[in-house]
């Protein structure tokens, strides 16, 4: 049974990892849409309706047994958005416009994690979140997490998004290289699982570092 703190704590942290998700592809889909694709569009899932993009396992069920299993870590994930390379718009290349699509989606994580840091930045300097700990929270959980899955999307392993760039970027004497760590990927996939409080580390600090100096400039107080 959920008793009223685990009730408390699946809401404060499901929430902003819904809305943080639902941003992350909305993005892919309206990047891809841009690019003359219009897959994920006639899907429904051109929208920020959270709904379309809900995984019941992924969204739901798992970050929930991690929140009843102590030690287990908080994590999830959407319903992917297709995208067919094959109806980019004449003159769009197919392997640049997937490393595009595939970039917008952290990128609206980097966005929104610096919307958020600049809103609560304005909530100290006008005291509008004065007695209000409930958004104070939402907001420093949405900067956190959104940090969190803009650099984990970009690790290059499929399906994640960075994979897409390196798959661009990769020269073609290098693609066997390449090719074979694909196959390894799902291997590779549940390695960076378990070691990525280690490997996401510096990078999540750093940016971290770099959103609360804004925070604080925003804010009008010295770092």
């Amino acid at each position: 049974m959920f008793g009223p703190d685990v009730l408390l704590r699946a809401v404060a942290l499901l929430i902003p990892m819904i809305l943080s998700l639902t941003v992350h592809e909305f993005a892919h889909a309206w990047s891809a849409r841009m690019l003359g694709d219009d897959t994920a569009e006639r899907m429904g899932r051109l929208t920020l309706n959270p709904l379309p993009h809900i995984d019941p396992f992924g969204t739901v069920l798992l970050p929930l047994v991690a929140l009843m299993s102590p030690g287990v870590p908080f994590f999830g994930w959407a319903k992917p958005v297709p995208v067919n390379p094959a109806r980019f718009r004449q003159g769009v290349n197919m392997g640049a416009g997937m490393a595009l699509t595939a970039i917008a989606g952290p990128l609206s994580n980097v966005a929104l994690a610096v919307f958020c840091a600049v809103l609560y930045g304005l909530g100290f300097r006008y005291d509008f979140l004065a007695g209000q700990p409930g958004i104070a929270f939402l907001l420093d959980r949405m900067i956190s997490l959104n940090i969190v899955l803009a650099v984990f999307n970009m690790i290059p392993i499929p399906p994640l998004d960075g994979s897409r760039v390196i798959d661009w970027l990769v020269p073609y004497r290098h693609r066997p290289v390449w090719e074979t760590v694909t196959r390894f990927a799902p291997f590779l996939l549940v390695a960076m699982f378990v070691f990525a409080p280690y490997v996401l580390a510096g990078p999540v600090s750093a940016m971290n570092a770099l959103l609360d100096r804004l925070l604080f400039v925003v804010a009008g107080r010295p770092a």
